[in-house]
This record gives structure tokens, C-alpha cells and sequence, in this order.
């Protein structure tokens, strides 16, 4: 064994050792290390922004593009922001040791399924450095150690972020292996905690494609992930069509960078004619190029719209995640139509229909298989901070143990407790 793998090795086991303490930690001791934590983050900040500067300097010199960077970039606001969902991850209930369900059995056998922490979780993302925080908090809350692996592009600001966070765990009298941010870059230290089988219970990689797809076909443990986020905006026949215009911008253009933002619009020809003139007027105003359908060109150009950010649909882009100021446009002859696209080229992550028909709201959320389906609101509304998790570990589109933003609840599991008095079976 080298000796990064033995490093890793060793990591894994302090982290293994604190998830076995951490299950018997008090909800008052956790939310005393949270709130020391909100305190230390506020306190800590410009050395913390410090370290996100060198980063962010470091990411134009390599030539990150605009979303990237977006996301690396860790400012006051942010850290105001990550301050708020530490104090709310502390005032949400306590999972661990809930009574989820009890039963007697005829001889008399009490058997309870009680909440408990799933142990020591891996979590892997890049750029993104408040993932170091979001998820430090909420695997601790729910009573798992963790183990953070960033990119090399937030490494400076991860480490900044790790001093603060493990320091106000000393201050409570927590391990600080509970919390553990892995220093460094080398993919290698990744591979080797991949095979960490009986060590590390849980990986969830946050990412681009290539990099969750790395994981899931190379880790030993078990994994949570979405692929990509290619989510869908559905204006109905009997869409408010100037609400339609407001959800589709907040859902495209509130923030590009991130999975839940709509790379998708969808709209029913019985109001494309009517729609798409004034809402293709205001994408392309904030410089949002459109990448449309045979019907929706002939719809612009009738309508006098065309340019060079106004580029004909191929046969693959109706499967991009964009991530950036591109929108995919096409008309469909039903609500049906709409959730068979969806269906074909879908991701399963977040989709919305704009409509003022109860009827069809509830069948589009009916047929729409994805881990989240809204009814008149923006795609950006699926965060874990946005449904009052506190924050979010990631978001699933898988099916097993757990889907869409994972809070507190989706890190844990379950055991059965049973309480006797000499029962035997016959």
C-alpha cells in the first residue's frame, strides 16, 4: 500500500471511529456545535473570502468558464446565507431515535423501527464550496461523520472552511474527525476511498455528468446521485401566460449554473403563437440564446424575431444541461406530448406545468416521473433550503432509500429495536 492509500486508510478508520460516538450524541450537544459553528463562520469570514479569492484567481488563470467560477465564488452574502441554514439545520427536529412505527406481537414481543444515523458518509463535488458546509451540518445533525472530498479548483477555501468547522467541534467536545474535509488533489486519494467497503458507508457524488458517472462506476459503496439536470418548463393551453413569462425566466435565468435551473421550455401550440413572440422578446434581452423546434422558427420569424441567438434544435438538444444562458424551445400538441418529452429526455429531476386548470396540474404530476413536479412555480424552488431542510445533501433522482433534496430524514436509516420479556420461538 503507498502512502496516500494509507493515508486514506487512515482517514476512513478516524472517521469510522467518530460515526460510532456520534450516534450517541445528545441533540443538545449537536446544537450547541451548530451554533458555534454560525458563530465561528461570521467570525472567520474574511479569512474565508481571503481564501475564495486566491481560488477564484487561480480559476481564471487556468480558464474556468463563467458557471464554474460562479460557483466556486464564496462572498459575504454566502456565508450570510450558509450562517442562516446552520442556525435552521439546528432548530429542525433531531431524527436520530425517532419512533417511526411499534407493534406487539401476540406473544407479547414489542418491536419498534426507530431512526438511526447511517454512519460514515463520502461526499465528492466539485467547485461548489458550499457543499463543505451544507453537508458538514446536516450529516451532523442527523449524527454520521463525513467525509468531504472537494475540487482542486475550492481547495484553499475548503481548508479555510474545514479550520472553522472542526474547531468549533473541539469547542463542544465533539472529535473533530466527524467532520473531515480530505487535503488533497490528488485523484488517486478518490480512488482509494472509493474501495473504502466497511469503512465509509455512503458516497454521494455532487457534480458534473463525467464526475458522477466516475463514481458511481468505480466506488465499492453504495451511491446517491443525479446524472444532470435537465429540467422542463410546460406552458399548458390554459396557461396565465404572463405568469408563464415570470416562471420560465426565474426558472432559467434566476441562476444558470445549477441543476435545478430549466434547461427546457415547452409550450402548447394552442398559445405558442400567442406566448412565444413576447417570452423568446425577454430571453433574448438578457442575452439568453434559444435553440428551437421547426414550429417555434416559423412562429419567431412570422413574428419578425431571428438573429444569431435564435439557432435551429438538432437532434441532440433536447438532452443538454446547458448550465449557461441557452434555453431549448418546443411546441407540443398536448399536456400528454409535454410528459412524453419529458419522458424521452428527461433527467427525472424537476419539471413544472404553468396552468390554471387544477385538472391538468394534477395529471401532469400524476404521469411526470421525476423527483419533483411543480404546479405554477419555478423549477429553482427544489433546494433543500428552499423546503426547509436547512440545507440539502444533494438532490436524488434515484428511487431507492431516497429522492429529490436530501435533508436530515434521507440520512438516515432505520433498525428494528425489539423488547422482551423471555419470548422464544416455537
Amino acid at each position: 500500500m503507498d502512502d496516500l492509500a494509507a493515508q486514506m486508510l487512515a482517514l476512513s478508520r478516524e472517521s469510522r471511529a467518530a460515526a460510532r460516538v456520534m450516534n450517541t450524541l445528545s441533540t443538545e450537544t449537536k446544537n450547541k456545535a451548530l451554533g458555534y459553528m454560525t458563530e465561528a463562520l461570521i467570525r472567520d469570514q474574511k479569512a474565508i473570502e481571503a481564501a475564495n479569492a486566491e481560488d477564484l484567481a487561480k480559476g481564471r488563470e487556468k480558464g474556468l468558464a463563467g458557471p464554474m467560477l460562479d460557483r466556486l465564488k464564496l462572498d459575504a452574502r454566502t456565508i450570510e446565507r450558509l450562517a442562516e441554514s446552520l442556525k435552521q439545520v439546528a432548530s429542525l427536529p433531531d431524527p436520530v431515535g425517532q419512533e417511526i412505527s411499534r407493534s406487539t406481537r401476540p406473544n407479547g414481543l414489542v418491536l419498534r423501527k426507530v431512526r438511526v444515523p447511517l454512519g460514515s458518509i463520502l461526499i465528492i463535488y466539485e467547485s461548489r464550496p458550499n457543499v463543505t458546509v451544507e453537508a458538514a451540518s446536516l450529516c451532523f445533525k442527523s449524527g454520521n461523520a463525513c467525509i468531504l472530498r472537494g475540487g482542486s479548483e475550492s481547495i484553499n477555501t475548503n481548508r479555510a472552511l474545514a479550520k472553522t468547522l472542526r474547531a468549533s467541534l473541539v469547542r463542544a467536545e465533539v472529535a473533530a474527525a466527524a467532520i473531515t474535509v480530505v487535503e488533497t488533489t490528488d485523484r488517486a486519494a478518490l480512488n482509494a476511498l472509493l474501495k473504502m467497503e466497511g469503512l465509509i458507508d455512503l458516497v454521494i457524488p455532487r457534480g458534473g455528468e463525467s464526475l458522477i458517472r466516475m463514481v458511481a462506476e468505480n466506488s465499492r459503496i453504495p451511491t446517491i446521485k443525479h446524472y444532470k439536470g435537465v429540467c422542463h418548463v410546460y406552458v399548458d393551453e390554459q396557461a396565465d401566460l404572463d405568469l408563464a413569462k415570470s416562471i420560465t425566466l426565474n426558472s432559467k435565468l434566476q441562476r444558470v449554473s445549477v441543476c435545478n435551473a430549466a434547461e427546457t421550455l415547452l409550450v402548447h401550440r394552442a398559445v405558442a403563437g400567442r406566448f412565444l413572440p413576447d417570452m423568446a422578446k425577454v430571453l433574448l434581452e438578457n442575452t439568453c440564446e434559444i435553440r428551437v423546434c421547426p414550429e417555434t422558427r416559423r412562429i419567431l420569424t412570422a413574428a419578425g424575431i431571428s438573429g444569431e441567438q435564435v439557432k435551429d434544435a438538432d437532434a441532440a438538444t433536447y438532452d443538454n444541461e446547458y448550465l449557461d444562458r441557452i434555453i431549448s424551445v418546443k411546441v407540443v400538441d398536448s399536456l400528454e406530448a409535454a410528459a412524453d418529452h419529458i419522458e424521452k429526455h428527461g433527467s427525472r429531476h424537476t419539471e413544472t406545468i404553468v396552468t390554471t386548470n387544477p385538472q391538468h396540474g394534477t395529471l401532469f404530476q400524476s404521469i411526470v416521473d421525476s423527483a419533483c413536479v411543480f404546479v405554477n412555480a419555478s423549477t429553482r424552488l427544489n433546494d433543500g433550503f428552499e423546503f426547509g431542510l436547512g440545507a440539502e445533501i444533494g438532490i436524488s433522482t434515484d428511487k431507492l432509500h431516497a429522492r429529490g433534496p436530501m435533508g436530515l430524514e434521507e440520512l438516515t436509516t432505520y433498525k428494528w429495536l425489539g423488547d422482551g420479556s423471555g419470548q422464544l420461538r416455537n
